[in-house]
C-alpha cells in the first residue's frame, strides 16, 4: 500500500508529499529536509535538519531509516533488507535490526546498493564516494546450511572510495580511507589508516594534521 500512495503522490509539491508522508506513514521529515523523486518504504522513517534523498532511490523492507543533519543520500541509490518482522529467516538473530543510519554531515553519493537486513551504522563526516559500492549484511552459511547476517559499522570521518565491498560483520575505524575496488570482509582496528587491496589491508598510516578532510565541519566536500 506505501508504494501505490508514494507513486500516486510523486508528482505533487514537495511541501504537500512531506505533509502526507508524515500523516499517513508516521515519518518524522524536518521541515528543512528534502525528498526528490524517490520511492522510500521503511516501517520508520526520520530526516534531520537539511537532509536530503535525492531522485531515483529505492528503498524497501527496511525498519529504520534515519538521516542525521545534513546528511546526503544521493540518487540512483537501491536500498533493501529483510525486515524484523519477516519470518523464516534470521529466527536465530533476535537483537537484528534492519536499518540504515546515516550520520550527521555524511553522503552515500549515487548509484550504490546497501543490503541492509542485518543493519548499516554510518558516522559523521563519513562519504560513500563514486558509483557502484556494495554492503551485503547477509550471506549463506554453507555449514550450517542456513542463511545468515551481521551488521556493518563504519565510522567517523571514514572516506569510502568507487566501487568497493563490504560484507557482513565488517567495521571500518574512525578516520580511515578505503581505496577503491577494495573487500572488506572483518573487522579493521586502527584509525587514521588508509586501507585496500582485496582483502583490505594497511597500506599506510594517515596523519591527523596533515589530512584536511578530517577536520571539516561541513559535510560537503566542494
Amino acid at each position: 500500500m506505501k508504494i501505490i500512495i508514494q507513486i500516486t503522490i510523486l508528482l505533487f509539491p514537495w511541501f504537500i508529499r512531506r505533509k502526507l508522508m508524515c500523516f499517513l506513514f508516521g515519518y518524522k521529515i524536518h521541515k528543512k529536509a528534502y525528498i526528490g523523486k524517490s520511492i522510500i518504504i521503511s516501517d520508520y522513517l526520520y530526516m534531520s535538519e537539511n537532509s536530503t534523498i535525492g531522485n531515483l532511490t529505492f528503498c524497501k523492507n527496511i525498519g529504520n531509516l534515519h538521516l542525521g543533519k545534513s546528511a546526503r543520500l544521493g540518487s540512483l541509490n537501491y536500498i533493501t533488507g529483510f525486515p524484523q518482522h519477516g519470518k523464516g529467516f534470521f529466527e536465530h538473530k533476535t537483537k537484528r535490526q534492519c536499518q540504515l543510519i546515516i550520520g550527521n554531515h555524511s553522503a552515500i553519493t549515487s548509484r550504490h546498493f546497501l543490503d541492509c537486513s542485518a543493519g548499516i551504522i554510518i558516522g559523521d563526516f563519513t562519504t560513500f564516494a563514486g558509483i557502484k559500492s556494495q554492503v551485503l549484511t547477509h550471506s549463506i552459511d554453507v555449514y550450517k546450511n542456513i542463511q545468515d547476517c551481521d551488521p556493518v559499522t563504519i565510522g567517523t570521518y571514514c572516506f569510502i572510495g568507487t566501487g568497493v565491498t563490504i560484507l557482513g560483520g565488517s567495521k571500518i575505524p574512525d578516520y580511515s580511507v578505503l581505496g577503491s575496488s577494495s573487500l572488506v570482509n572483518k573487522k579493521l582496528i586502527e584509525t587514521h589508516t588508509l586501507y585496500a587491496g582485496v582483502p583490505a589491508k594497511k597500506i599506510r598510516e594517515l596523519i591527523h594534521d596533515e589530512v584536511s578532510y578530517f577536520k571539516r565541519s561541513v559535510g560537503i566536500v566542494k
